[in-house]
């Protein structure tokens, strides 16, 4: 069983040069954002080599069936865990015996609401919520573009709302009434 603790930092990699970085880094999990078939199984050896678990992203997979083969494939060669953000992956996963990450996209509220009806059904092991920092997104389009911004999705309260100016926001948009004044 993988043993993810409170406060982890997960290196997640997309190219072998990050990967090379990762099983020397202090993290302990690392997220193959870039599996392929050619060269997965010695990504699990040399991260276990380094006392590492592996997960990799099935979705993003060359090479590798997203179906029950697949996952039997990857579990057989000693993938820890996989990532998804497809419901019947995780599922599948899970009966397999791998620890499983279903990740989702949080864009407003009714994708919040989606991710928990997904993850009733899934019954992944963790979930993955992206983007796990978007206000640093509002300075970079902002100075990079030089156009105004509004940030809307999520939010709910006037610290967000006060965030979102602080960040370089022209404007915010929000469904929450009370906050409209």
């Amino acid at each position: 069983m993988v043993d993810i603790r409170k406060n982890s930092v997960i290196a997640a990699v997309r190219s072998i040069e990050d990967f090379s970085k990762a099983i020397k880094s202090e993290t302990e999990i690392i997220f193959d954002l870039n599996p392929d078939i050619s060269d997965v199984k010695k990504k699990v050896a040399a991260a276990h080599r380094f006392g590492k678990r592996l997960f990799i992203h099935l979705d993003l997979a060359g090479g590798i069936g997203k179906d029950t083969s697949g996952i039997l494939f990857v579990k057989d060669i000693g993938v820890d865990g996989i990532i998804s953000t497809r419901a019947n992956i995780i599922k599948s996963a899970k009966a397999a015996g791998l620890f499983t990450v279903q990740r989702f996209f949080a864009v407003d509220s009714q994708s919040v609401d989606t991710a928990v009806e997904s993850l009733k059904s899934s019954k992944a092991d963790m979930v993955e919520i992206m983007p796990g920092v978007v206000t640093k997104v509002i300075t970079a389009l902002k100075d990079r573009t030089n156009v105004p911004v509004i940030a809307g999705g999520l939010i709910e309260c006037e610290a967000e709302i006060l965030e979102a100016f602080e960040m370089g926001a022209t404007a915010v948009s929000t469904g929450k009434t009370e906050l409209w004044k």
